[in-house]
C-alpha cells in the first residue's frame, strides 16, 4: 500500500493512493501552529490503520529541499527555520520508500497527468490564491532545480511594482497579483470591501476601482506567464487556486498581457486554461509521487 500526504499552511491530507495515482478517500485536519509533526503523524497512522506501507508521496509547501528531505514552509512557524519531514515519515513508516516535492509541483504533475495537461507534457502551473505557487513539468517529468524550489513564479518580479514582499525582495508577482495583494491596493484606492470573493463580485458589477485592481493583477499574471513561458519552452499555463476564480475581470487582462508579451515563434500558441483539478491536485501530485517513492 502506498500513501499521499499533501501539507499546507491552513490543513494537512493523507490518503491511499490507487493504481493510477489517484487517492479517491482521504482524512485531513487543520494544521497546528504548535507541534504540527504530533498531527502529522497521527494522521499517517489513522489513514494506514495498521496496514503495511510500501512508499509514501509527500507535497509539501515551500520552500522545500528535495535533497536533503528538509521542509521550512513560511506558513508553518514551527518549521519555518527547516524540519527533516523525510526522516519523520520514514520513522513512522521505516520499511517505506519516500518522494518529496513542492505542492506547486505536485500540482502541475497532477494537472498532467489527470487535469487540464494531458498530452501536454511541458507545462507551467500556477496556484493563485492567498499566495501565487507554481510547478513546472518538461518531458513529462517535474522539474525540480537545484533543491527542489523551481517553479516559484510568485516570486519573479514584475514591472510597475516596489512593494515589499513576504520572502524579503520586492516588487514580487505575488505582490500585485495575489488576493490579498489586489485587495490591499483596491483599499488603498479607497474600496471599503476586506476579501479577494468581495473584490471579484464588485468587478462584476462593474465597481470602478475592484475593476482596475483585477486588471493590474490580471494584466501581471498575463506578463509573468508570458515571460516564463519564453524562459522554458513551453505551450501551456495551467492556472487554479481561489483568487483565479474571479473570472472574467481577471483572465480577460491576463490572456490579454499573455498575448502582448509572448510574440516569440516557438511560444505564439500559448495557451491559459483553468485547471481541472481544483483543490485535490496537490494530493493527486502526492499519489502520483507515491508511485515513484523509494527507500
Amino acid at each position: 500500500m502506498r500513501l499521499a500526504l499533501d501539507i499546507g499552511g491552513t490543513k494537512m491530507a493523507a490518503g491511499v493512493v490507487s493504481e493510477d495515482g489517484r487517492v479517491p478517500v482521504f482524512d485531513s485536519v487543520p494544521t497546528p501552529q504548535t507541534d504540527p509533526w504530533r498531527a502529522c503523524a497521527a494522521l499517517l497512522e489513522r489513514v494506514a490503520d495498521g496496514r503495511d506501507v510500501d512508499g509514501v508521496g509527500i507535497a509539501c509547501a515551500g520552500p522545500v529541499d528535495t535533497v536533503a528531505g528538509v521542509v521550512a514552509p513560511i506558513n508553518i512557524t514551527e518549521w519555518a527555520q527547516g524540519f527533516e519531514l523525510v526522516a519523520g515519515v520514514r520513522s513512522v513508516f521505516p520499511d517505506a520508500g519516500t518522494a518529496l516535492a513542492m505542492d506547486g509541483a505536485a500540482a502541475a504533475l497532477a494537472e498532467f497527468h489527470h487535469g487540464a495537461g494531458r498530452g501536454t507534457p511541458n507545462l507551467l502551473s500556477l496556484v493563485v490564491s492567498t499566495g501565487i505557487g507554481g510547478g513546472i513539468v518538461l518531458g513529462g517529468e517535474i522539474a525540480r532545480g537545484r533543491t527542489g524550489n523551481a517553479g516559484h513564479i510568485g516570486h519573479l518580479v514584475v514591472p510597475g511594482s516596489s512593494e515589499p514582499c513576504s520572502c524579503g525582495g520586492v516588487g514580487c508577482l505575488e505582490t500585485v497579483a495575489s488576493g490579498p495583494s489586489a485587495v490591499r491596493w483596491a483599499r488603498s484606492q479607497g474600496w471599503s470591501g476586506n476579501t479577494g470573493r468581495e473584490l471579484a463580485e464588485g468587478a462584476r458589477s462593474g465597481d470602478a476601482i475592484a475593476v482596475d485592481a483585477l486588471h493590474r493583477a490580471g494584466t501581471a499574471l498575463g506578463g509573468a506567464i508570458a515571460s516564463a513561458a519564453a524562459l522554458l519552452d513551453v505551450d501551456l499555463a495551467v492556472i487554479g487556486g481561489g483568487f483565479a476564480q474571479s473570472g472574467a475581470p481577471l483572465w480577460e487582462p491576463m490572456l490579454d498581457a499573455a498575448a502582448r508579451h509572448a510574440r516569440l515563434s516557438f511560444i505564439a500558441g500559448l495557451r491559459i486554461v483553468p485547471a481541472e483539478l481544483g483543490g485535490a491536485g496537490t494530493l493527486t501530485g502526492a499519489g502520483l509521487l507515491a508511485l515513484t517513492a523509494v527507500i
